[in-house]
């Protein structure tokens, strides 16, 4: 029997703010535990928690740009239940009356658009975490406790670990540009909860569905999924059932495994936070911010097609981040032509920063001194060949591509009478490669062209030296 995967992502978007949701304790990462904690993260009996008024402006944000309906009216609720790094025993959340509601974002699958709904966005405190390494006991950290989150959930409308994966690359990348969220899966300010069932092809009610835990990477989300996809095939087609549960993904082994029964809604027994009254007049807020926004990935992907005639993998790639579609448009502005420019970031640029994992807003080359050594190109002072070996020499010393030219002795030789004598003593030093040229085999053109340029250490014009070799011959 063919089955097909329902797919459906929570999404934990860590919020950047200076301080947490609650209280005023500081949202560094790397601290040494229990360090930013106060009796309202611990807790503590009568302790009350404060509104911080980013997070709520940072969810509307968020909800304009995945085109959801932003409530006017939203309240936050209690979230019952029992770990050690949950202090007070329940999680200050939103329930049945979140800020956002009913977005939606377009991906695309094999150049294909697909559109994944977005069912909510709610924003919730984070709990603390356990640490499980040291003897027969555990630590709890508590520096986590009260981190302002985003929970980002979508419908059933994923189909694929790609499309799933996708969805998450897209979603960080509008997170980045708004500046919400700083996106880094490492750490934990991105996670993802994946919620999956399997049914024959053509069954239009959902299978019994298991959800898997804080997912960390994008390979992680495709490759857990997967999976656990193959995982309930087998199952069924031995006659067992899927039972629903939450599992975990082990990445070093490359399996799921059972964490415990799942619960429903009912389980957590919600009920209105007493502690905070409700948020009013939410979608006025909305209209204000809506006016701030500044262009977003997929009007700025299509931008760049349309103003600088891009192919769209290159726009595609160039808008990915936010700070790497600035540069490309600071070396547009300096004089570049749009589409050389791309292919330089895409290739040259990006390994360079790529092998010592570095982001745009780390590199060493300003957009200027590209287009400056581009320029070099154009008027035949260096050539193509060159121009690589100066960029990355630019790249390890920051000076600019005329000097390094200067410096090593680098200008193109386009002196025609020098270019003829090396090319006479090259067709004399290879007599029988010489004559086979000559009883026809045209691919020897290219063995010459190469001499030539190994002579003169890659300094010859390639098109001057093909027009003298094709005149002496």
């Amino acid at each position: 029997m063919k089955y097909e995967a329902v797919i459906g992502l929570e999404i934990h978007a860590q919020m950047l703010t200076d301080t947490k949701i609650f209280c005023g304790c500081p949202t560094t990462f790397g601290s040494e535990p229990n360090t930013q904690t106060c009796p309202i993260c611990a807790g503590m009996p009568g302790v009350l928690p404060v509104l911080n008024k980013k997070a709520v402006e940072f969810a509307i944000k968020t909800g304009i740009a995945l085109n959801c309906k932003i409530s006017d009216y939203s309240r936050f609720a209690r979230k019952n239940y029992f770990y050690p790094d949950l202090p007070k025993n329940y999680q200050i959340s939103q329930y049945e009356l979140p800020i956002c509601e009913r977005g939606h974002i377009d991906i695309f699958i094999d150049k294909l658009p697909k559109r994944i709904g977005i069912t909510r966005i709610h924003i919730e405190e984070d709990a603390g975490k356990n640490i499980h390494s040291i003897g027969n006991y555990s630590l709890v950290d508590l520096n986590r406790a009260g981190m302002p989150l985003m929970e980002i959930v979508t419908e059933p409308d994923i189909s694929s670990p790609k499309e799933a994966s996708e969805f998450m690359k897209k979603l960080r990348t509008i997170l980045r540009y708004l500046g919400v969220c700083d996106g880094n899966m490492e750490q934990g300010s991105l996670r993802c909860d994946a919620n999956v069932s399997i049914r024959p092809i053509g069954q239009t009610y959902f299978g019994t569905r298991t959800e898997i835990k804080n997912i960390n990477s994008f390979r992680f989300v495709e490759k857990a999924l997967e999976y656990e996809i193959g995982r309930q095939t087998i199952l069924l087609e031995e006659g067992g059932s899927v039972v629903q549960e939450t599992r975990l993904w082990d990445s070093s082994t490359g399996i799921t495994l059972s964490m415990r029964s799942k619960e429903e809604a009912h389980d957590y027994r919600y009920f209105p936070e007493p502690d905070l009254v409700p948020l009013v007049g939410l979608s006025a807020k909305a209209e204000e911010i809506k006016k701030s926004l500044s262009e977003l990935p997929d009007s700025k992907r299509n931008r760049f097609i349309t103003q600088y005639n891009l192919p769209d993998n290159d726009a595609e790639s160039l808008v990915a981040e936010k700070a790497l579609a600035e540069w490309f448009e600071d070396a547009v502005r300096a004089g570049g032509q749009p589409k050389i420019l791309s292919n330089w970031i895409l290739s040259e640029l990006l390994k360079l920063l790529n092998e010592e994992n570095k982001s745009i807003t780390e590199c060493p080359i300003k957009p200027s001194q590209l287009v400056d050594m581009l320029k070099l190109i154009e008027n035949e002072t260096i050539s193509g060949k060159i121009a690589k070996a100066v960029f990355e020499d630019m790249y390890r010393t920051g000076k600019n591509a005329d000097v390094l030219v200067e410096e090593k002795g680098l200008i193109q030789i386009k002196d025609e009478g020098a270019l003829e004598k090396i090319i006479e003593d090259i067709l004399s030093n290879n007599p029988k490669e010489l004559e086979r040229l000559k009883a026809g085999e045209e691919k020897l053109i290219g063995f010459f062209v190469g001499q030539i340029m190994k002579a003169t250490k890659g300094k010859a014009n390639p098109q001057l030296a093909n027009e003298l070799l094709k005149k002496k011959l």
